[in-house]
């Protein structure tokens, strides 16, 4: 089978190690890839937002599969656009239809949605530029933490959390009033804040079966003990001790199924991933946001877990059959620690040569933001590389991942060393 994967980031780089070791795959394309995914297939250079670019080379390179990565070509609609196209209909494209990823695309959706369905989450009000006035007295009728969230894709930065009453007002102003995200930002969902602790749970679903992959945990915050300004990730672990067969049996049947039945009863054409962002508050799970792709660095512990073959199981969801699909999970833990560049996630530089890779042994390392230039792997984004070790437990794991980054150099590192300390005592 000849695929074609839609990305650039560690995420793709772990898409791409765990689908050239299928004995189904015949030619792996990456567009655009990374340093690190050349090593698994043929990095192509296409613009991934351009659908009839995308369409030229499928159908050019007798391309039989379609596995799109990052959320932006889902939620403008890559899906729709090959079933509607006569040329492109029985290419089977791995994500959700354009509606499916409105549960990413739109906050505001994705919690009428739940609502609708019955999967329980926080308690929320939207509103659009035109109603700061009454936005703001929104927040005068409950106590902080005040949770606001820009409707629409920002990049993962649309999110903010604040204790304090004036502050939070001031950032509703520069939301809705003063488009600090864009159009992104035109409408604003405020949530109630909830406590406990966040876990990710990934679901593969071919829109009416579906599997429940490894759960996560990752680190968003730059500073060790969840200080400074959020990223893109720093660290992930899987499995996370919290997350024991009762919990998961809640998280089944209280939102995975409702989930699912809710594609089913609204029409909605999914066949793909399904993120649920998930509070653990006091063992009740609920529902913080829907992402319709894989996260990152989440991919990066989840898939080295998953041992069935990637080009089969995928065939599965896009034939309906992952109902008899025979699914398998290493018991192992997966620890992933990201080495990011100086500055990051504020201003930082490119271009920085990478040394010492050739001396790690014993992790998987997924390219996020890397380059080849003169024959020298360079630094080319704010998180470079991930180091993911599979170990029996995560004191272990972690340990292999510290000391394969340990042998690295480039000008800026930085990486927290703190990744996983919070779950170690839970255990």
């Amino acid at each position: 089978m000849t695929i074609l994967l839609l990305g650039s980031g560690g995420r793709e780089h772990a898409f791409a190690y765990k689908l050239s070791q299928s004995k189904m795959l015949s030619k792996l394309f990456i567009a655009p890839g990374n340093a690190g995914t050349k090593e698994c297939g043929e990095n192509v250079a296409i613009d991934i937002k351009n659908f009839d670019t995308i369409k030229n080379f499928v159908l050019t390179h007798n391309v039989n599969m379609v596995i799109v990565g990052p959320e932006d070509p889902l939620v403008n609609g890559i899906y729709d656009f090959f079933k509607s196209d006569n040329l492109l209909i029985n290419i089977p494209v791995i994500g959700p239809s354009k509606l499916g990823a409105t549960l990413e695309g739109s906050k505001q959706f994705a919690k009428e949605f739940m609502i609708r369905n019955g999967v329980p989450t926080a308690k929320y009000q939207s509103f659009n530029h035109t109603q700061l006035n009454e936005a703001l007295a929104f927040l005068d009728t409950f106590d902080g933490p005040y949770v606001l969230k820009a409707d629409g894709l920002a990049a993962g930065k649309g999110v903010i959390i604040e204790q304090d009453k004036n502050k939070a007002k001031a950032e509703l102003v520069e939301m809705l009033a003063n488009k600090k995200f864009g159009s992104a930002s035109e409408t604003v969902v405020i949530e109630e804040f909830l406590n406990g602790i966040e876990l990710s749970v990934f679901v593969l679903t071919d829109g009416k079966n579906y599997k429940i992959l490894p759960e996560a945990k990752d680190y968003k915050r730059i500073g060790e003990g969840d200080t400074g300004l959020n990223t893109g990730g720093m660290g992930a672990v899987s499995p996370v001790p919290f997350a024991d067969k009762a919990f998961m049996e809640r998280v089944e049947n209280d939102i995975v199924k409702p989930t699912i039945n809710g594609f089913v009863k609204e029409n909605i054409d999914y066949k793909g991933f399904v993120f649920i962002g998930l509070m653990n508050d006091n063992g009740i799970p609920k529902v913080i946001e829907y992402n319709v792709r894989m996260g990152d660095p989440e991919t990066e512990v989840v898939f080295p877990r998953i041992e069935s073959d990637f080009v089969a199981l995928f065939e599965a969801v896009a034939q309906q059959k992952l109902k008899d699909f025979e699914f398998k999970i290493s018991p192992k833990t997966a620890a992933t620690v990201i080495v990011v560049s100086g500055g990051y996630p504020e201003d930082y530089e490119k271009g920085k040569q990478i040394s010492g890779l050739e001396n790690c042994e014993g992790s998987m390392i997924f390219h996020a933001g890397t380059s080849f230039k003169d024959d020298k792997l360079l630094t080319n984004g704010g998180r470079v590389l991930a180091f993911t070790s599979l170990e029996e437990n995560l004191s272990e794991a972690l340990k292999t991942s510290y000391s394969n980054i340990n042998k690295i150099c480039y000008e800026g590192i930085y990486y927290r060393k703190d990744i996983g300390q919070d779950l170690l005592k839970l255990m």
